[in-house]
């Protein structure tokens, strides 16, 4: 189950992480409603994950999971350029990810 959550909290600092340009600098009320909910939903699930898991392994596949998905969604959404460099290093983060989820605790 803590890895579940992990995951819960990595997809929805995805979706953070897109919500905060909406905001104009904090400007707008709503947009920024959102994004603070969405920021506070991602480090609760977080902390929950890490009552089980180690906190590096936790906090290091929270991140890979929002720096993947971030890059993602600016190439799909803001068609943000797509080079040999981004692809290596979305894959080793993948990579890291991946190896951190079979080689640490259940």
């Amino acid at each position: 189950m803590n890895w579940v959550l992990l995951g819960a909290a990595g997809l929805i600092e995805v979706a953070w992480s897109q919500s905060i340009r909406p905001t104009h600098g904090f400007t707008r009320p709503l947009p920024t409603l959102v994004c603070f909910l969405l920021a506070a939903s991602a480090v609760y699930l977080l902390s929950r994950a890490m009552e089980t898991l180690p906190v590096g392994t936790a906090y290091a596949v929270f991140t890979g999971i929002g720096a993947v998905g971030a890059i993602g969604l600016g190439v799909v959404v803001n068609r943000d350029p797509v080079t040999v460099g981004r692809l290596a290093a979305l894959a080793l983060i993948v990579g890291g990810v991946v190896l951190a989820r079979f080689t640490g605790p259940a």
